[in-house]
């Protein structure tokens, strides 16, 4: 196994949010959304993290200061440019880099471990990683050829109407060969109706000059989806409260009524322990074995 670094994407301002907080610091399920991608890339055996930061960045650092590098994104040019900020860092080492996004707290270690595993198995130059949606608006398409090879990634405001009805769509987290990524940004341009520097535009460039790319599909689109605003937020904190209560009762918690109960991220309980409806447990708490809680 190749060495494996990681860049998070986190210097965007997050307007539609219509919070003073920094976007990626608002809380699904008790704990900051960039901690939760901090904690999955952890996970996947991350030589290095670097965080790239912009709005917000000392109150980020602060909560984030020890898991990861940091590098200043002072203007929001676009994904390729963000990433590209991490060049004084990562850019001779080689191996192979993940890019996500530090607003996707969702994705799953054994979804990125599967995403990587591809990669380095088809000795990829990139790999996206995509997912199927029924409706796709506002997503970058996935165009493949007629013997099923992708062939480009389009942004949506960039796609044609026949592009528009494609339903795989990129979810914004990629794997490359970390040389040949930060070679092929130095071609991207922003001629496109964002006049933005796109990071998926590193995947025509870098098929263009022979290398091989590639996609790898999960089938959960869920655990992909970016938290841009409020009704996004409650979606994602709605399944991680899911994933967190199954996590308990599969470890021998029983747990009255998940849907009127609950529990945050860094929550702690023995086995054989009853919780009651209406009971609600936050931040760093432990419980012992053999416990009853009610609210």
């Amino acid at each position: 196994m190749s060495e494996r670094y990681v860049i998070i994407l986190a210097a965007g301002q997050g307007t539609r949010m219509k919070s003073k907080l920094y976007k990626v610091l608002h809380p699904v399920c008790g704990k900051p959304m960039v901690e939760h991608v901090i904690d999955t890339v952890s996970a996947v055996g991350a030589d290095q993290i670097v965080t790239v930061i912009g709005h917000g960045a000392e109150l980020v650092k602060k909560h984030l200061e020890g898991r990861t590098d940091f590098v200043l994104q002072q203007e929001q040019l676009g994904t390729a440019h963000a990433v590209s900020q991490a060049k004084g860092l990562l850019k001779d080492k080689k191996g192979t880099t993940l890019v996500v996004c530090g607003d996707t707290p969702l994705l799953k270690a054994e979804t990125l471990e599967k995403l990587l595993l591809h990669h380095e198995a088809e000795k990829a130059a990139m790999t996206v990683l995509t997912a199927h949606m029924e409706d796709p608006t506002g997503y970058g398409r996935v165009v493949r050829n007629e013997k099923g090879y992708v062939e480009r990634i389009v942004e949506h405001k960039d796609a044609s109407d026949e592009e528009r009805k494609i339903k795989e769509i990129n979810t914004g987290t990629y794997c490359f060969d970390n040389e040949l990524l930060f070679s092929a940004l130095e071609k991207v341009s922003n001629d496109n109706a964002q006049g933005e520097y796109y990071l998926p535009d590193v995947f025509e460039i870098l098929r263009k000059e022979g290398h091989i790319v590639t996609a790898y599909s999960t089938d959960d689109f869920s655990e992909t989806i970016g938290v841009n605003d409020r009704v996004a937020l409650a979606r994602a904190e709605k399944i991680m409260q899911k994933r967190i209560l199954e996590f308990h009762m599969k470890n021998g918690v029983t747990i009255i009524n998940p849907d009127n109960t609950y529990i945050e991220t860094d929550v702690k309980i023995g086995q054989d322990t009853i919780i009651y409806p209406g009971t609600m447990i936050k931040g760093k708490t432990e419980i012992g074995a053999d416990c009853v809680i009610g609210p």
